[in-house]
């Protein structure tokens, strides 16, 4: 059973849970459920024997601590959404009878569709003939509303299930009532369509493609023949649009696949084709920008959050199709910053960053990794890198050429960034050394003479020599994690490349500390004999904030010495007030935000 997070704790799914998970994958009610806002209340002001209630917003709220079945959910949750579907939420002269007269309408419906279970408190009479609203209504005005009515609805007798609020004006309500009509009618011709295929005896396919004239196939269309900038990236993208699949794969609206080059879009979601053209963008551009590729040991999902926030940014700024009703992660606040600093700032809130929503769902990244699909065979790997890169660089070449339309500064950035290969940790190091080590100046001094002063007895020639050192030490300290976790091959690259960059810098020697479980000072050691002190202890964990502060305070250290951090990443929080660097192996992630440079060592 799957496990849901809540204030960064694990918990069961209550049966409010499943029941409202179980909605959200139900053909008739998924598209509505895609656009309401579905939670249980934090007010303790509720009846004894209440339920839950709906708003003309679009909001249905439980009763906070009501305990019941899955089934009983189920029907109370499906009797909200029907108020929404019939468009019950209008302004009557006599709101109390004409909310009686659709709690009716909706537990006739209820009691045909045998949906859930109905909860002990709600009383269906004996007589339950088929009515309409209107004549229902009628009656209640002129004969009162009888006593079995007000057992019907989900709040409680004698209470309205149905709340309006006056702030909404009537053509906001009406606006909002056929957004509501429209799902609705969605998932009608979903679950014919369902019912239809049980009927025949037909077993739904695994990973069917999306049919020529669906929305998602008419927006894929759209990039391709419309949109140059996506529109290669669009042609060798495969569209599935499968509730069943999306079900299976634990897809609320959409997700892609970058190795199999697949985007899937849940029907569920009740996506227009304008909708469908700004989540298929969305997808294709996590795959053109080569966001997974980028991660570097981040956390998958933060990741994919902070990518989310940007990629919308650019969308909503570049007016590509319409933003889908369902909700999706967008901050003004944050335009105009990159992935990385966005994801800087979530981490240090994990617990509202792991309750935020992506196009797949709350805590669930829309870019797959390879384990999210290992109920199917993996495919031969392809050259993505290479490929992404063209179509992009090609697609913006054309997009600008022909004019179709302006782009953020920040996408165009990104696009010609992927023209250029990143530059190799070594050399990064390298350019590392460079700005805190610059080369000694040399001059010329009569004192030294040259060299081939004997073939010129009676001509003095200078020899060029270093300037006087100014009184500074020039080194740098190096915190070296020798826990047991640590790879070998890590320590021969990293410590193999700081001998030959120090010495190639004039680096006489470097202050060296080794970490375990506790710090061990080495003193002062030339960068070529470092490699040979080093033993890895293998005493558990590793905490290396200790030998950060003997470095630090260490009266024979220059104040504005660099520190050199080299670790697996499987350390504590660690807290440098000085000029530093982290050299950890491809694929690690700090457990924590860096301030200084991360070199990520590679083969």
């Amino acid at each position: 059973m799957s496990r849901k997070r809540q204030g960064g704790i694990s918990r069961e799914p209550t049966p409010f849970d499943l029941a409202s998970a179980k909605l959200r994958q139900h053909p008739l009610f998924a598209p509505l459920t895609h656009r309401i806002g579905l939670a249980r209340s934090t007010d303790h002001g509720w009846a004894t024997d209440s339920w839950l209630w709906v708003s003309d917003y679009g909001l249905l709220r439980a009763h906070p601590t009501r305990v019941g079945s899955i089934d009983e959910w189920m029907y109370v949750l499906a009797h909200g959404l029907l108020h929404l579907a019939f468009g019950h939420l209008v302004v009557r002269p006599n709101q109390r009878a004409w909310n009686a007269a659709c709690d009716y309408v909706v537990a006739r419906f209820l009691a045909d569709l045998k949906l859930g279970q109905k909860p002990p408190g709600i009383n269906l009479p004996p007589d339950f003939p088929v009515r309409t609203e209107e004549s229902l209504y009628q009656k209640y005005v002129e004969q009162g509303i009888p006593a079995t009515a007000n057992a019907i609805g989900t709040a409680g007798a004698n209470v309205p299930d149905m709340l309006l609020h006056s702030t909404l004006s009537k053509v906001e309500r009406d606006m909002r009532a056929i957004l509501w009509r429209e799902a609705f009618a969605e998932g009608l011709v979903l679950a014919v369509t369902s019912a239809v295929n049980v009927a025949g005896g037909a077993e739904p396919f695994l990973g069917s493609r999306a049919r020529r004239d669906s929305k998602a196939e008419r927006a894929r269309q759209w990039f391709i023949n419309s949109y140059p900038l996506l529109g290669a990236m669009a042609a060798s993208f495969t569209v599935y649009e499968d509730p069943h699949l999306c079900q299976r794969m634990a897809i609320s609206v959409a997700a892609v696949h970058e190795e199999r080059r697949e985007i899937y879009i849940n029907p569920g979601a009740g996506l227009t084709e304008r909708e469908c053209r700004f989540v298929m963008a969305h997808e294709l551009l996590h795959v053109g920008l080569r966001h997974s590729a980028r991660s570097e040991g981040r956390d998958h999902f933060l990741w994919n959050v902070a990518c989310d926030y940007v990629i919308n940014g650019w969308l909503i700024e570049m007016e590509v199709g319409d933003v889908p009703t369902v909700g999706l992660l967008h901050d003004p606040a944050l335009k105009g910053e990159p992935a990385e600093s966005v994801y800087d700032r979530i981490a240090t809130d994990l617990r509202l960053a792991r309750r935020l929503c992506t196009l797949r769902g709350i805590g669930r990244g829309d870019m797959l990794e390879p384990s999210d699909d290992a109920w199917r065979n993996r495919a031969a790997g392809v050259e993505l890198d290479e490929f992404c890169r063209r179509a992009m660089a090609n697609g913006l070449t054309y997009h600008q050429d022909h004019c179709r339309g302006i782009l953020p500064a920040g996408l165009i950035e990104e696009i010609n960034a992927l023209a250029h290969p990143p530059i190799r940790w070594d050399v990064a190091l390298a350019r590392w050394f460079d700005h805190h080590f610059p080369p000694l100046e040399r001059v010329r001094s009569y004192a030294y003479p040259s060299r081939r002063q004997d073939s010129t007895p009676d001509i003095p020639r200078p020899r060029y020599v270093p300037l006087p050192d100014d009184g500074q030490l020039r080194t740098f300290g190096v915190v070296l994690d020798t826990s047991g976790s640590m790879d070998r091959s890590l320590l021969g690259k990293a410590l193999g490349a700081i001998a030959s960059y120090a010495i190639a810098h004039d680096v006489p020697a470097a202050r060296v500390v080794f970490c375990d479980a506790a710090a061990h000072d080495q003193g002062y050691l030339a960068p070529g004999t470092i490699g040979g002190r080093v033993k890895v202890r293998g005493r558990g964990g590793t905490v290396l904030q200790p030998g950060v502060d003997l470095i630090e305070q260490a009266e024979d250290f220059p104040k504005d010495g660099p520190l050199l951090v080299i670790t697996d990443a499987r350390c504590d929080k660690v807290s440098v007030h000085r000029e530093h660097a982290f050299l950890v192996p491809h694929g690690a992630r700090l457990p924590f935000v860096p301030r200084g440079p991360v070199f990520r060592v590679t083969d």
